[in-house]
């Protein structure tokens, strides 16, 4: 962590320099290049990418949906990741249900010590179980913001990333069996597993987690367990959005704590938050409801986070 924060610093003082410029690491290592700068993220692409995500359906493990998804995915990443690592995995419920499971990690700058995780889930919920009536709770969840909106940020920087190196590495991670439920006993099943079954000496400086990021009006508070697990790498996240202009949307503010992908991460030794809209829709009232459609989101949240994760990824983590 150290010798990232001073190579940033060294690049913000470089940023007006010549393109020859270098100045040392933190182990005095010559050679760190001038800032590179930090390309646009274009949150209408993104909101495109959400749409896609809706048009297969629900991404119900072992519905058709669910494998169009990630047939579609595997092709996006493997044309512009440097490496694509699959974890396809089994994990049976606590009612006894055998779910087959997908995860993917696409790395860029997969041999760089300093790098940072980022990371979505990509399932919806099988059940709409916070909606008014019997029959509505019975019906899936489409996931236009619970699901397709953190993944469509990840792939659209798979995009951007492509075209533009980072200066360290980054993994975008793609995990499954988030929301299957009911219970938290058979959620972040994907989680857990890369928890588990990470790359050998995996060691990131810190792991960002983006969940519900599609509202009409976006709102980013502090999340609980996020600040007591990571409280440099919250701080770090909000002041860059404050930075960005963003600070009325991030805002300073704890709101208690969700339960969520980053907590298996936490618990496997990566220093993970999670950036997540804690009401989706007036009152709530779209989570985990049919009402979780294309309609109910806006490319704004996108766009603000995605811009926040790439100013992260090009000042150097």
């Amino acid at each position: 962590m150290l010798a990232s924060l001073l190579r940033a610093f060294c690049w913000t003082a470089l940023a007006a320099a010549p393109l020859s410029a270098s100045c040392s690491g933190a182990g005095g290592e010559a050679g760190a290049e001038a800032r590179i700068e930090r390309p646009d993220f274009p949150g209408e692409e993104a909101h495109r990418l959400v749409a896609r995500q809706v048009a297969f359906g629900p991404r119900i493990p072992g519905t058709p949906g669910h494998q169009r998804q990630l047939d579609w995915m595997r092709a996006w990443l493997a044309e512009r990741a440097d490496t694509l690592e699959v974890q396809s995995f089994t994990s049976l419920t606590t009612y006894g249900e055998s779910l087959n499971l997908t995860n993917l990690l696409a790395r860029f700058h997969p041999g760089r010590p300093d790098r940072i995780l980022l990371v979505a889930h990509w399932d919806t919920r099988p059940r709409a179980d916070q909606s008014a009536t019997p029959e509505e709770r019975e019906q899936p969840v489409l996931g236009a913001n619970d699901g397709a909106s953190g993944t469509a940020v990840l792939l659209q920087l798979a995009e951007l990333l492509a075209r533009n190196p980072p200066p360290i590495g980054v993994d975008l991670l793609f995990v499954d069996g988030e929301d299957y439920g009911p219970s938290t006993a058979d959620m972040f099943l994907g989680a857990r597993y890369f928890a588990e079954n990470k790359p050998a000496d995996y060691k990131p400086l810190y792991g960002v987690l983006i969940d519900m990021i599609g509202d009409q009006q976006p709102r980013f508070p502090i999340e609980g367990y996020s600040s007591q697990a990571a409280p440099e790498v919250v701080h770090r996240v909000w002041s860059v959005a404050a930075e960005l202009g963003y600070g009325d949307v991030f805002v300073q503010e704890n709101a208690g704590s969700i339960s969520d992908d980053h907590m298996p991460l936490n618990e496997g030794g990566i220093r993970t938050i999670d950036i997540i809209d804690f009401e989706y829709g007036p009152g709530n009232r779209f989570w985990h409801t049919p009402q979780d459609v294309l309609e109910n989101t806006s490319p704004d949240g996108l766009e603000m986070v995605g811009e926040v994760l790439t100013e992260l990824i090009f000042r150097g983590g």
